[in-house]
């Protein structure tokens, strides 16, 4: 592939030490294959439209790249990016679907898709609520305890469980303006769901995540991570939702609805790859590059 150069664009506040190893990941399986890869802060760039035509500048623009990994949830960049001829993995569509966890549940709706009831919180300006008869439709339709989520997030940081009218007062109050969601609990889960990694519409990488403490599994809460062989079922309820959303590559959280039956979680479409790949031994990020070759 020598001769060939993508940019590898990740968000310019995100430049923690975790997250640039995960960066050094997707360099040195590009450099193995000889794949230029450069790394780009989208903050380095600059979108508009300029005498009624798209334009893109920065330092290091001179030249278009022939492909961009895309790591970041700034759609508007993917979007252009796209407008403007470069191949975006994953595309701005598949970021856009993923990164609302709303629009993800509406997306895959009525498509075979195994999900959670959900309630998709209605827009409302501060200072204007009247909450008892929306608050008593949500308490009938899914019952306590119910989770909260906001609608973008990532970690399991904006994902909140309630157990009463109050506690979903409060919490509704306080997320009055931000989009977010209502979710039927999956008790049989607590603590417990699996991530499976699919590129290409195979399956690579699968761990199933554990918490003793909360009742999300999320590692960056203290959950762990082991290498897992689900039951058939979780990897062809993965499969699909990978096959509906027509994507690169995916993280797809699945819940136990029992010891056999899958339910989705969320759908992570620039999943971070260290955990799976430090518990399974699979170099994610080699599987995703050679996949983009594949591509080119």
């Amino acid at each position: 592939m020598t001769g060939i150069t993508g940019w590898l664009i990740v968000n310019g506040s995100l430049k923690t030490d975790t997250f640039m190893e995960m960066v050094d990941h997707y360099k040195k399986a590009a450099a193995q294959v000889e794949l230029g890869l450069e790394l780009i802060f989208n903050n380095e760039l600059i979108i508009g439209v300029g005498d009624d035509q798209l334009f893109l500048k920065g330092a290091k623009t001179s030249q278009l790249p022939k492909f961009v990994l895309f790591l970041d949830k700034d759609i508007r960049l993917a979007m252009q990016l796209e407008q403007l001829g470069v191949r975006v993995f994953n595309s701005a569509r598949v970021i856009e679907i993923c990164d609302d966890k709303a629009k993800t549940f509406q997306y895959l709706a009525g498509k075979g898709i195994h999900m959670p009831n959900t309630i998709m919180a209605p827009l409302m300006f501060r200072g204007v609520e009247k909450e008892e008869e929306y608050l008593l439709q949500v308490e009938k339709i899914l019952g306590y305890p119910m989770v909260v989520k906001e609608c973008y997030g990532s970690f399991g940081e904006q994902v909140y469980l309630v157990t009463n009218r109050e506690e979903l007062a409060a919490k509704r109050k306080k997320l009055i303006t931000v989009p977010h969601l209502y979710q039927q609990y999956i008790g049989y889960s607590k603590g417990k769901d699996i991530r499976i990694y699919i590129v290409g519409n195979e399956i690579v990488a699968t761990m199933l995540r554990t918490s003793e403490t909360d009742f999300r599994a999320n590692i960056n809460n203290g959950g762990i991570g082991v290498a897992y062989e689900p039951p058939t079922a979780f990897n062809l309820l993965a499969l699909e939702v990978s096959k509906a959303l027509g994507a690169d590559f995916l993280g797809i959280d699945l819940l136990f609805e029992d010891e056999e039956t899958p339910i989705l979680c969320e759908v992570n479409s620039n999943a971070h790859i260290k955990a799976i790949q430090s518990c399974t031994g699979v170099n994610v990020a080699e599987k995703i590059i050679s996949h983009i070759i594949a591509q080119l």
